[in-house]
Order: C-alpha cells, then structure tokens, then sequence
C-alpha cells in the first residue's frame, strides 16, 4: 500500500509553512500583460448597452458557476443557472426551475460579483459553503469548518492499493489555519500583485482544506475575489472554463506544489491559467457583443423559426455548430418540413444573417458576424 509517506512530505508539515518563496522576476511579465488584458476587457465591455452588459454579465457568471462544479463532477443545466443568476440580478426570466445546487452555486457567483472588495470574513466562508453544498444531506459539517477525526486526503487507486495525491492538515488545526489565512488574505490585498496573491491564495487554502466538501469551489471563488480585488471590480473571467479544459495539468500543478513551499511554478502555471481564462472570456464577451447587434439588426426581421434558430447557433457559443449548421439541423430545431427549412435558410442567406458553404444536401451555414 503506498501510505508509508515521510513525516515532511506535504507542504503544511514543513518548517516554513507557509512562508511561501518564489522568483518575482518570472511572475513580472505576466502581471503586466494581465493589467494590460483587463483594460482591453473593459473597454470592450463599454460598447454594450446597460441591457446587454446585465445580460452578457448573467451568461459569463453561469458559464463559471456550469464550469466550477463540473471540474467537481457535478453537472448542472445552463440554462437554470441563467435564469437562478439573472434572477438575483432583478431581470426578467423565464419560469425554468433550479435545483437547489444550482441556485446555490448561482448565490455564490452573484454574491463573489457584489462584494469582491469587501474583506474576507469567515462568515463569507461559511455562508459561501453553505451555498455550494445546497442540498446535500450526505454531510455532517454544513457553514463550518470540518471536525472529522480521520485524515482528510485526496486518494486514487484501489482499496487494497491506494495512492495518497495530498494530505490536508488535521481538523483540530483548521481554525487556527484559517484565521492566519484570513489575515493573510486582508492584509495582502495591497502589499501583493494580482496574479500573485490568487495564486498564493489558492493554493494556500487548497493546501488547508477546511471543509468537508466544496472546497475547490470555494478555492477558485477566493481567487476571483483576489483578481478582482487586484483590478478594483468584478473580473468575469473565464477561470473555471480553462481549468476544466485541462483539469489534469491543474491537479498535477496542485500536488506538485502541495510538496514544496518554493511555488515559482505554481504561480506560472496559475498566471498562465488567468491569462488564458482573460483571453478566453474576451473573445466571450466580444462574441456576446456580435449577438446583440446581430438581433438588433434583425429585429423584426426574422420570423419566429428563423430566430429560434439563430438563438440555437448562439448557444453553441464561440465554435459554433461542428461542420456547421445543415438544414437537417434546422428541421431538428425548428420542428419544420424540409421545404420550409429550405426557405428559411436561403431567406437568411440572403439578409445576409448566414454565410452558406456547399451546395444543396451538402450546404452549410455559419453565422455572418462581420457587419456591424
């Protein structure tokens, strides 16, 4: 069995937790172009109207809060958490109803989003737990910290041949820990750069582990509060989008770094992540900003298929349709006859609202976003 670990091996048990050590000079670049990124994203974010930013605001907010519990195994409907998100917003939604983790987790996006610059207390802690395990009844410690006297780790393998990936510090040390994370956490809000503290702060807490369960969630929140702490408002990046692209490199950096507390590559691997999610979510946002204007420009120009249509391609967010839409498809969505699809497309074709590639049964259509 592989439990016969060193008496040091995790980063918590050695004598300079959590005196984290680290190489600034590599950090520095990538500081300067988050900063840089963040100005790109507002001024982008200023070519909406105050309707479209509310909605464009709701749908990154419910693509983080689909993401962050999925990267957990928990798979969630997009379209509820839209309607929990747009709902504690005060706009207008449809009757889908959320579970109850869905309107947990979307509690925990909007309330991240209103109150990033606050301090972090542990009753944000608490009450951030209490939402991201809403509905659970397989718990004990809810709102709290864990009190489980068995070691809390992160396993694989077999019961007869486990291999141990992390042990977190035991439960009767969590509170102590905690209120030291939480100083630290306030008390370098301006001594520390953006990247840098979310970096730290995640893997700090990670490292930690205070809850029984949730933790990764609360983990990535505390790193978008840090980041839009570092920015002076709400980031809305798509952290949560990369990391559950590449959830292996991120548990792979995570346990390397939980061994050592010299984190140069942790921290890299972490700004590489945030650079990559500010990218992601620019081409988010502009995209988002090409539906808006796309229905502006035809409004009332659509009838009601073509439009139920047009919001399918939309849902297929920035790659659209794979291959393209094809008037099977269009059939499919609608509930049309193909002679009708068959109109339809080429009326939008010649709008100008789809670009068409190939001929008849091996036509395909794509979204014009050129114009303006």
């Amino acid at each position: 069995m592989n439990m016969t670990l060193s008496l040091k091996t995790w980063n918590w048990q050695q004598a300079d937790w959590p005196d984290f050590v680290y190489d600034e000079a590599v950090l520095r670049p990538l500081e300067a172009v988050f900063l840089h990124r963040s100005g790109v994203h507002v001024g982008a974010f200023s070519h909406l109207s105050a309707a479209d930013q509310e909605s464009v605001r709701a749908e990154l907010l419910s693509d983080e809060a689909l993401l962050t519990s999925k990267i957990e195994g928990e798979l969630l409907n997009r379209d509820s958490l839209q309607s929990s998100i747009r709902r504690l917003f005060g706009l207008q939604v449809d009757a889908q109803k959320a579970s109850a983790a869905e309107q947990g987790i979307s509690e925990l996006q909007v309330d991240l989003y209103r109150s990033f610059a606050g301090p972090l207390t542990e009753a944000d802690l608490f009450n951030w737990h209490r939402m991201v395990v809403r509905g659970r009844r397989d718990l004990k410690a809810v709102g709290c910290y864990r009190q489980h006297d068995e070691a809390m780790q992160i396993v694989s393998g077999t019961l007869h041949d486990p291999v141990v990936h992390f042990e977190a510090p035991p439960s009767c040390v969590v509170p102590q820990e905690m209120r030291q994370f939480i100083e630290w956490f306030n008390r370098s809000a301006t001594a520390l750069p953006g990247l840098t503290r979310a970096g730290i702060a995640h893997l700090r807490f990670e490292s930690i582990h205070p809850f029984e369960d949730g933790n990764g969630r609360l983990g990535r929140a505390l790193a978008e509060k840090a980041l839009s702490q570092a920015l002076g408002r709400p980031t809305l990046i798509a952290l949560s989008s990369i990391i559950e692209k590449g959830r292996k490199p991120y548990y792979d950096a995570l346990g390397q770094a939980s061994r050592s507390n010299q984190i140069t590559r942790w921290l890299a691997y972490f700004g590489q992540t945030v650079l990559a999610a500010q990218h992601h979510s620019l081409k988010r946002v502009e995209f988002l900003i090409h539906k808006a204007k796309f229905f502006d420009r035809y409004r009332g120009r659509l009838n009601q298929r073509q439009e139920k249509a047009m919001l399918r391609m939309f849902r297929e967010g920035i790659d659209g349709f794979k291959g393209g839409l094809s008037s099977s498809n269009y059939v499919s969505i609608t509930q049309s006859s193909p002679a009708t699809a068959t109109r339809d497309l080429s009326d939008l074709v010649a709008k100008g609202a789809l670009l068409r590639n190939g001929e008849r049964k091996h036509a395909r259509y794509f979204l014009s976003l050129g114009a303006s």
